[in-house]
């Protein structure tokens, strides 16, 4: 293994390294944001907007990240939607993601025991007060391994992106790859550096796990 290649390319590693974490960070917070408005729009008595919303969300989940990627980045035009290579490659992580982060909303609002909000309710307490001071804080400490799983799977699924030419990792270790066919050591760096990214983002999830445990059993 010629470790000079490391040292090399370190500069190329660590640029693609950040446009990557740029990547899954703003597709994950979008997909959140999407799918947190999605489980809201759902919980409406409104049965075709229901319908539709589901239909979204079944059609985002059968369908394969690339296949999307590719609708919007070559399709987009068709409907007037032209986006630079890193912005089109960040929605379409953020769309793929907010059908999965909306189920997710969806199981842990309904986790939520409708004792607590028929005793809010007897207490006076508005359907906004109720969504707001009960739902969302019981639904989200519910929610944080379902989140924190949903969240590695998105960080790796911004190696997809090196197919319309983002300059994220996956880009420049193929670039370092064809110039100097080291097969070995770009797949090393590949390896490393995802599994460096997982295991920072698994850590924060289980931190944040433990501190909803201790929330609940404060309560």
């Amino acid at each position: 293994m010629d470790v000079s290649l490391f040292l090399h390319y370190g500069p190329s590693l660590a640029s693609g390294l950040g446009v990557t974490l740029l990547c899954w960070a703003a597709g994950a917070a979008l997909g959140v944001v999407l799918g947190f408005a999605i489980a809201l729009l759902r919980r409406l008595p409104v049965p075709p907007l229901r319908w539709l919303l589901r239909a979204l969300i079944e059609i985002v989940r059968g369908t394969p990240f690339l296949v999307q990627l590719y609708l919007l980045y070559d399709g987009g035009p068709a409907i007037g939607l032209r986006l630079a290579d890193i912005p089109t490659g960040i929605l379409a992580l953020g769309i793929y993601g907010s059908a999965y982060f909306a189920e997710i909303f969806r199981a842990g609002f309904d986790s939520v025991p409708q004792g607590q909000i028929e005793a809010a309710l007897s207490l006076g307490l508005s359907r906004g007060a109720i969504l707001w001071r009960i739902r969302v804080p019981t639904m989200l400490v519910a929610i944080v391994p379902a989140l924190t799983n949903m969240l590695i799977i998105l960080s790796k699924e911004v190696v997809v992106l090196s197919v319309i030419a983002v300059p994220e990792l996956m880009y420049q270790v193929q670039s370092m790859a064809a110039e100097t066919f080291a097969a070995f050591e770009t797949i090393l760096a590949l390896a490393l550096l995802y599994w460096l990214m997982v295991e920072l983002v698994a850590r924060l999830g289980r931190a944040a796990e433990r501190r909803a445990t201790a929330f609940l059993r404060a309560a």
